[in-house]
């Protein structure tokens, strides 16, 4: 579809007549809805919604739809959030020393599974420039220790604001990225083996070889303060059994973390995901 569309993703308390309110603003300034999907969290009292619609045609101007909806959001205690089809995002990608997950999104990219640009690679450690040379990417090796973190953070948010960076993915950066960091740029997602906290530190599928475990798992999730405990995106498994060693699961673990670490990311670019307190709706 070449027509550019806008998206809105709402949250607000529940109440009676939202769908119709909602609705009624896009269909009123002459627009035509190709998208709309709502859930209610009966537990939480909220509703939440995702609804997409056709700009060509659209009576308002794209600068002025974000005020003029609020002028209905407002007095229903609405959280929302307004996307366009044709803004491309930019994604910032840090990595450590494992290319697994680095590869397969450049190549998703490439293969235009997602709208986005890559413009910035950042390292820990050197190892992986030469993907980055490969591909036309800058690259830009930080070495991060307890010493000189506050010093280094400060560096790699720079380079997030000299690239215009919307979104970073950590695609196994094996650092823990600090709360101050978090706080000053908070659209970011992380990957990691679900095995956590059964199986923590080092060697995890070592861990659950010798525990002789029958699924392993993979999970994208936003990052936040607590660690690998934020809003979950996308989660999956896959079956082992007593005939896989530990090269095996090492293997399945790191094709799930790609597939799952993707679905993630082409999620949030597709302005899917809605977060509401530690939980997240996805929207199909």
């Amino acid at each position: 579809m070449n027509s550019p569309t806008a998206t809105l993703l709402i949250s607000c308390p529940d109440r009676k007549g939202l769908v119709a309110k909602f609705a009624n603003f896009i269909y009123s300034n002459g627009g035509n809805i190709i998208h709309a999907d709502q859930h209610t969290d009966f537990a939480a009292g909220l509703f939440l919604t995702r609804i997409e619609w056709q700009l060509e045609g659209f009576n308002l101007p794209r600068e002025i739809i974000g005020a003029a909806f609020n002028a209905i959001a407002a007095p229903l205690q609405s959280n929302w959030q307004l996307h366009f089809s044709d803004t491309v995002p930019r994604i910032a990608i840090w990595v450590s020393r494992q290319d697994h997950c680095l590869y397969d999104l450049i190549w998703r990219h490439k293969a235009k599974e997602f709208t986005a640009e890559i413009p910035l690679i950042i390292s820990n450690h050197p190892d992986l420039q030469e993907i980055a040379a490969q591909f036309g990417i800058d690259y830009h090796h930080i070495p991060i220790n307890k010493d000189n973190k506050i010093e280094q953070e400060a560096k790699q948010l720079e380079l997030l604001q000299k690239y215009q960076i919307d979104l970073v993915v950590l695609a196994k950066y094996m650092q823990i990225v600090s709360q101050d960091f978090i706080s000053k740029f908070p659209k970011i997602i992380n990957i990691h083996h679900s095995f956590l906290p059964a199986f923590v530190g080092a060697n995890p599928y070592h861990q659950a070889y010798e525990r002789g475990v029958k699924i392993i798992g993979a999970t994208g999730h936003y990052v936040t303060a607590d660690l690998d405990a934020g809003p979950i995106i996308e989660q999956d498994v896959v079956k082992v059994s007593h005939r896989d060693n530990v090269n095996d699961l090492i293997r399945k673990g790191k094709d799930l973390e790609r597939t799952v670490l993707a679905r993630a990311v082409r999620a949030h670019l597709q302005n899917r995901v809605l977060v509401y307190g530690n939980r997240t709706v996805v929207f199909e």
